[in-house]
């Protein structure tokens, strides 16, 4: 298993990560899967033989079950793997009970040590932007806990490029940690990462933890043009769809296709090419893979190990292109001062 800097830290991380969303199966996340602790130990058995040591979840995954679910297949083993968690959503039916203030975070980082049985994590994400709390506020507490030792690094996730930004500025402002991660949405059918967030990673230091590799389920190999939906699938729920990317169905088919060529060239699979073209990316640190079963999961570990051609990097490249918003359309028109990302 390759290893990488998470953006411009000391802290090194696999390249792939295991996300948790398929375990405990309540709530938004059903449709996902429902891994028990049982199930979950065997993955992270599996994981660990693979040299995949980095485990994802949230407060909110399954209301704070799948932290659970990790805490119990992790025992007795908390020095061989790392964890990242985020919060910043809503966890209880209180005033309180939500955003990215002094009060939330410190209950939201007590209880999910407690939930993972553990005393410190090693990578803290904020779920998403707080626009109510001062990131002052934010970022001082926050640091009280790196410095401590609770949490080693600090990230973000589902920030937009000036929320980060200012983030940024302000940490520097004051002195306080850094984030050196953003957990983003980022796919061969959702690219618009590339547009402001990449540019500003590569220019800040902030390493991508990418989430949802496969387009929220749709570059599974299962969905193809012409054909029916599989029986088991997320996108076959519709809540699971409501608060998914939207893709258009010809611009999928368009990726699949292209996939469908590079699968027949390389021997791998629709998912193993989708996870390497991101490995591939700028700024990309790890990518977050997810498992309802251990066969899923071999699977996705076949994506490391190899690389794709720059031939086969440019037919995806283009079948998966799309005009970005503006003013990042015009932008393009403008290499010479605003080169692409490398």
């Amino acid at each position: 298993m390759e290893y990488r800097q998470l953006g411009r830290s000391g802290f090194k991380v696999p390249v792939l990560t295991l996300g948790t969303g398929t375990f405990g199966g309540k709530g938004f996340l059903k449709s996902w899967g429902g891994v028990d602790a049982k199930g979950a130990t065997r993955l992270v058995d599996v994981c660990l033989e693979h040299g995949l040591t980095m485990f994802d979840t949230a407060d909110v995954y399954s209301g704070g079950l799948a932290e659970e679910v990790l805490g119990a297949a992790i025992k007795g083993r908390r020095d061989k793997v790392l964890i990242s968690t985020k919060a910043t959503f809503r966890s209880g039916d209180g005033p309180n009970d939500t955003g990215s203030s002094r009060h939330h975070i410190r209950r939201a980082v007590e209880a999910s040590l407690k939930r993972l049985g553990t005393d410190y994590i090693d990578l803290f994400q904020l779920h998403g932007f707080d626009a109510m709390t001062p990131p002052e506020e934010v970022l001082s507490t926050l640091d009280e806990y790196v410095r401590a030792g609770t949490i080693g690094y600090l990230g973000v996730s589902n920030f937009s490029g000036w929320h980060l930004m200012k983030s940024l500025a302000v940490a520097d402002r004051y002195g306080f940690t850094r984030y050196v991660a953003n957990q983003t949405y980022y796919a061969l059918v959702g690219r618009d990462y590339e547009w402001e967030l990449m540019p500003l990673g590569l220019d800040q230091g902030v390493g991508a933890v990418v989430w949802s590799p496969l387009g929220w389920g749709r570059l599974t190999g299962k969905i193809r043009r012409g054909q029916p939906m599989p029986e088991v699938s997320r996108r076959n729920d519709q809540a699971s769809n409501d608060i998914g990317p939207p893709v258009d169905d010809e611009y999928l088919y368009t990726v699949v296709d292209a996939l469908d060529d590079v699968s027949k060239e390389t021997g791998k699979t629709i998912p193993q090419i989708a996870i390497n073209w991101l490995l591939q990316r700028p700024t990309v640190s790890t990518v977050v893979i997810g498992a309802r079963n251990e066969q899923q999961l071999r699977d996705n570990l076949g994506a490391v190990g190899w690389n794709l051609t720059a031939e086969q990097v440019v037919k995806l490249d283009k079948a998966s292109d799309r005009t970005p918003a503006y003013p990042y359309w015009h932008q393009r028109g403008f290499s010479e001062r605003n080169p692409k990302p490398v």
